[in-house]
């Protein structure tokens, strides 16, 4: 299962933010981007249950991450 994450930061932790989410397991790839949000990351899990603890137990544990959207990836 693939998703990408948005994550909006607090103000001026986009870079820290970016160096701590791309050093976790499971983490794909990471971008520093322009718009509502201020990073997106690429991850990889094999369920959705995986994933979800991924999100919630990793990503928004980081210190800078105010919140989060997960886009699931789904091949129709």
């Amino acid at each position: 299962m693939k998703a990408y994450i948005l994550i909006h930061s607090r103000v001026g932790r986009g870079p820290a933010v970016t160096k701590e989410v791309s050093a976790i397991k499971g983490v794909t790839s990471v971008d520093e981007v322009t718009g509502p949000y201020d990073v997106i990351a690429q991850a990889e899990a094999r369920s959705l249950d995986e994933l979800g603890t991924l999100v919630v137990a990793r990503i928004q544990q980081v210190e800078g991450v105010a919140r989060t959207l997960t886009c699931s990836v789904v091949h129709l």
